[in-house]
């Protein structure tokens, strides 16, 4: 009898010791786990850091570090060029997390993932006019940094945001150049028209603004409505004294001829 009271009593320490001990394993693991994809961060091992943190999360989704590094994740996935994984991540942060004090930084990484997406290699090996590309993604930058300083005007970002809007602003306006320029081309005058006066009327403090003028000039010309086009010349005029077109209209045509440049790159540069 004595024995088996010996017996029970070891077992009930080691089941004791047992319960107590995950805890503390638990905590240090957590705090391993984000230490470990803090060092990937810090060596730009970002896809290693990835495989951490997500760990960390499904591991610990109500630790001190999940909502830590549901953020961090978002700047891996940056850094790492995954664009489409860094929005959804970013989203799914500013979903879950709405008045995190660092919300801010989530809106900013959305911007520059899609500010830096067009940036393809072709740009490192032929000089390309950015204002040529689909501008979809710059399109998306301009609304996320718009958002960001629309909700938080005293951010510490939003400086650089402002700063990268400008740049956007005036890509934006020269590829809606481009592509009137293009349907001036193709004789698409009315499609012309109507892209000159939308970078008139929604891009004022671009530098495209007095070639939007010239467009409408030449398109409306080209479609006798001589009445639009006076006005259209008038403003131009009064605003941007000696413009290149205001004399020459057929300067946005040129020979209408395409050299061999343009036609072996698609019309992408020539």
């Amino acid at each position: 009898m004595q024995r088996l009271n010996i017996l029970l009593t070891v077992l009930f320490l080691l089941y004791g010791c047992s319960k107590d001990e995950p805890e503390v394993d638990l905590e240090a693991t957590e705090l391993a786990y984000y230490t470990s994809a803090q060092e990937s961060l810090r060596a730009g091992n970002y896809s290693g850091a990835i495989q951490k943190l997500q760990l960390l999360e499904s591991r610990f989704p109500f630790g001190r570090y999940a909502e830590q590094a549901q953020l961090e994740i978002v700047f891996a996935y940056y850094k790492s060029i995954q664009p489409e994984a860094a929005r959804s991540a970013a989203d799914r942060f500013i979903r879950l997390h709405p008045s995190h004090p660092n919300v801010d930084y989530a809106y900013y990484l959305k911007g520059m993932v899609s500010f830096e997406q067009d940036q393809n290699f072709l740009s490192n090996i032929i000089p390309m006019d950015p204002s040529t590309r689909d501008p979809g993604a710059a399109r998306e930058s301009f609304q996320d940094f718009s958002q960001l300083i629309r909700r938080f005007p005293n951010s510490e970002y939003a400086p650089d945001a402002q700063e990268r809007m400008k740049y956007l602003r005036n890509l934006l306006a020269a590829a809606e150049i481009h592509v009137a320029r293009y349907y001036i081309r193709r004789g698409a005058y009315v499609a012309a028209a109507n892209r000159g006066r939308y970078v008139f009327e929604n891009f004022q403090e671009s530098a495209s603004v007095p070639d939007a003028l010239a467009i409408m000039v030449e398109a409306y010309q080209l479609l006798e409505m001589t009445d639009l086009a006076e006005q259209a010349r008038m403003v131009l005029n009064s605003n941007y004294p000696g413009h290149r077109s205001i004399d020459k209209q057929g300067e946005f045509k040129k020979n209408g001829k395409r050299g061999w440049l343009n036609v072996v790159t698609f019309g992408l540069l020539g």
